[in-house]
C-alpha cells in the first residue's frame, strides 16, 4: 500500500509541475506559428476602393515593345528590326515614373496596363509613325500562406486580372483545417498595410472572391488550432521521463 501511495504521490506531482511548465506563455506555445495577427477591434480595407483592373505601382518590371505603323514594325535604339536587341526591362522607380526609350522617364504609376500603353504611344506620336506599344508586367506574383503558415506558395500572374480565387485553387484550394471564413489579404507597404478579410464560406459572400490581385500580395489563410495534437507534442517527452522515473522508483524500491 505505501508503495502505490508513493507512486501516485511521485504521478500526481510530477503531473502538477507539467502542467505548470505547459501552461507558462501556452497561448504563444500552442499558437506559435501564427502570423498576420489582428485585434479583434481591427478596421478591415473597404472593398469599394478596390479597382478592378491592375494598376501600375513602384518596383514594377515593364516588359515593353515599341512597333511603328500600327504594329508592323518593330523598332529599337538604333531603328533595327532584331526583335532580341531591344527584349529589355524597365522598373518603375520609387516615383511612380519609369525611363523609357527616347522619351526618357514617365510617370505611369496608378495607370491601367491599357492606359499606360496608349500614354506611351500618345508620347511616340511626336517622333514615329503610327506607334503601337504593348506593355506587360513580368514580375506580378502574390504570396499564399494556406492552412496559417504551415504551406507557402509564390504565384505567378496567371492574366491581366488575377483573383483571389484563382490564387486559392491553384495553391491548392482550403484544407480541411483551414478557415475559409477568415482569409486576409495584405497589400502596400507592410509597416502599415491595408489588410482586407475575406469570408468565402457561403454562396452569400463569394462575389467579394473575384478581388482583383495586386504584385507582392500575401494572401493568409487562417487555420483551425490543432491543440490536441500540440499538446500531445509538448508532454509527449514528458510523460515518457515520467514512466521512465516510474519503472526506475519500482526497481529500486
Amino acid at each position: 500500500m505505501y508503495k502505490k501511495y508513493s507512486i501516485l504521490s511521485f504521478t500526481k506531482l510530477f503531473v502538477v509541475i507539467t502542467f505548470l511548465l505547459l501552461s507558462f506563455n501556452s497561448c504563444k506555445m500552442l499558437n506559435s506559428s501564427e502570423m498576420f495577427k489582428t485585434k479583434k477591434s481591427y478596421k478591415y480595407a473597404d472593398f469599394s476602393n478596390e479597382k478592378k483592373e491592375y494598376v501600375i505601382r513602384p518596383y514594377d518590371k515593364l516588359d515593353l515593345e515599341i512597333y511603328t505603323n500600327n504594329g508592323f514594325r518593330l523598332i529599337d535604339n538604333n531603328n533595327k528590326v532584331t526583335k532580341q536587341q531591344i527584349k529589355t526591362y524597365y522598373v518603375v522607380e520609387s516615383d511612380g515614373k519609369v525611363k523609357v526609350p527616347t522619351l526618357g522617364r514617365i510617370n505611369l504609376q496608378g495607370f491601367t496596363i491599357r492606359q499606360a500603353e496608349d500614354t506611351l504611344e500618345a508620347q511616340y506620336k511626336l517622333f514615329y509613325n503610327k506607334p503601337f506599344v504593348l506593355l506587360n508586367v513580368v514580375n506580378r506574383r502574390v504570396l499564399v500562406f494556406n492552412d496559417g503558415s504551415n504551406k507557402a506558395q509564390v504565384l505567378t500572374f496567371e492574366n491581366e486580372n488575377f483573383s483571389l480565387i484563382e490564387a486559392l485553387a491553384k495553391a491548392g484550394g482550403i484544407s480541411d483545417f483551414s478557415k475559409s471564413y477568415k482569409i486576409k489579404l495584405l497589400r502596400g507597404n507592410l509597416n502599415n498595410p491595408q489588410i482586407f478579410l475575406f469570408n468565402i464560406r457561403s454562396i452569400k459572400d463569394m462575389q467579394n472572391a473575384n478581388f482583383t490581385l495586386q504584385a507582392n500580395d500575401i494572401i493568409y489563410v487562417e487555420s483551425r488550432p490543432k491543440y490536441a495534437s500540440r499538446i500531445l507534442a509538448e508532454i509527449s517527452p514528458y510523460l515518457s521521463l515520467l514512466s521512465t522515473g516510474i519503472l526506475i522508483y519500482g526497481l529500486l524500491k
